[in-house]
């Protein structure tokens, strides 16, 4: 007697042959028994997005840390004493052209910032407003840490869907309650690496 799978029964099925590791797909072709695998099979590195220690990156932890891992689009923080650590996910910028990376330190802290798209930005949008205060509408989100790098920032962001991706132009955004919390914990001087 053949045996009926319902859905769930599909899904522990499933989840258990991708838990074994990663397969690649094939599909049968219209009337033939042949299968073709697909051209191009689709890689996520959830591995990458994994907690770190801070002695790679620092030589000490004077004021805070935080690393910033543009490839695994991740904020990592360490409190002076070690005794916090916190792990963000993040946006990052577009292109590599955007991106900066190397040491600098938040250099000023701002609730409630206000917005001014740069030069360049104005440039290559230039329908975009010259300025946004505060408010939902805010590209900057509900806090703004201020690199010592002109233009730079790592803020919040109204707009969700943006975390994990590329999606700035060059700042490093994080969900609006998590920018608040790291906001908290970090203070002017706070060492910052982007890699």
């Amino acid at each position: 007697m053949a045996k009926s799978f319902d859905r769930r029964a599909f899904l522990a099925t499933s989840a258990a042959a991708l838990g074994a590791g990663a397969v690649p797909a094939v599909a049968q072709t219209e009337n033939t028994t042949q299968m073709e695998e697909p051209v191009e099979i689709v890689r996520r590195n959830i591995s990458s997005f994994r907690s770190l220690d801070w002695r790679p990156y620092f030589s000490n932890l004077r004021g805070g840390a935080c690393l910033v891992d543009t490839t695994s689009r991740a904020l990592h923080y360490w409190s002076e004493d070690q005794s916090i650590y916190k792990l963000y996910p993040t946006s990052v910028p577009l292109t590599d052209d955007l991106t900066r990376t190397g040491r600098t330190s938040v250099v000023r802290k701002v609730e409630g910032p206000s917005w001014r798209p740069t030069p360049s930005m104005k440039k290559r949008n230039p329908e975009w407003p010259d300025f946004v205060g505060p408010g939902p509408d805010n590209p900057l989100g509900t806090h703004a840490l201020y690199l010592s790098w002109t233009y730079y920032r790592i803020h919040g962001t109204h707009d969700t869907r943006k975390i994990g991706r590329r999606s700035s132009n060059g700042c490093i955004g994080l969900y609006n309650e998590h920018i608040q919390e790291l906001y908290a914990l970090t203070g002017v001087g706070t060492q910052v690496l982007l890699i």
